[in-house]
């Protein structure tokens, strides 16, 4: 039996135990861990195996605590980004409604994710990888579809992620951008009459995404979400 940090009158109670025993359980016990069982007499030691007998075994292993889903690695990641681009745009003073294509692209990851509730491991986490370049592709999209309105600021993607690292953020978090486009700067910005409707192209393509790729989604019974879930 794994060594107790205490004693357990509170269970031998709960047993049914009368006060009485439990004192003379808690003394010998107090007594055992000072100076051993050796010193004992041997009705007590025997008193002792008898109320141990009684309780349950403590267990030897640590018990697994589930990290929460607002916790793990990948979602923090996103979560950081999206804050920091929060940030910018707030300091950007845009007119009311408009909206970066990349905020948009880890709101809307962010919405998949907790309404599926994958287990984002590292199995997940690897096939997320391939999110990047569903994203780029949805960049040139939007520049294509919403050229005269679209605004390009310049937010550094790869100085955010540094000064994130420096400041002992996860060490292993990636670049939000793929390998080529890792230095590019631009931050296309989109016009709110766009936004809806550039929203729901970006959900839909991660909701396909997400229950075709991640290992851990491969058998949920979980349905698509309505239709009118965005708004």
């Amino acid at each position: 039996m794994t060594k107790e940090l205490t004693h357990r009158a509170d269970e031998l109670k709960q047993l049914g135990w009368n006060q009485e025993d439990l004192y003379k359980y808690i003394e010998l016990w107090d007594y055992r861990q000072r100076w051993g069982s050796i010193n004992l007499e041997r009705e007590d030691r025997q008193f002792l195996r008898k109320a141990e007998a009684l309780l349950p075994e403590i267990s030897k292993t640590k018990a697994s605590v589930k990290k929460p889903l607002k916790e793990k690695s990948y979602y923090c990641w996103l979560q950081f980004f999206l804050k920091a681009m929060n940030d910018f745009e707030s300091s950007e003073n845009l007119d009311d409604g408009m909206r970066g294509i990349w905020p948009i692209f880890l709101e809307e990851e962010l919405r998949v994710i907790d309404y599926y509730e994958p287990v984002l491991g590292l199995p997940d986490t690897i096939k997320a990888k391939l999110i990047a370049p569903i994203r780029e592709e949805l960049v040139k999209e939007a520049l294509e579809n919403y050229e005269k309105s679209v605004i390009i600021k310049k937010f550094d993607f790869e100085a955010t992620l540094s000064n994130a690292k420096s400041n002992g953020k996860n060490s292993s978090w990636r670049s939000l951008r793929d390998s080529d486009s890792e230095k590019n700067k631009d931050y296309q910005i989109i016009d709110k009459t766009r936004v809806l409707e550039f929203r729901k192209k970006v959900n839909e393509k991660l909701l396909l995404f997400m229950t075709g790729n991640l290992p851990s989604l491969a058998e949920t019974d979980k349905s698509l979400p309505p239709n009118d879930w965005i708004h």
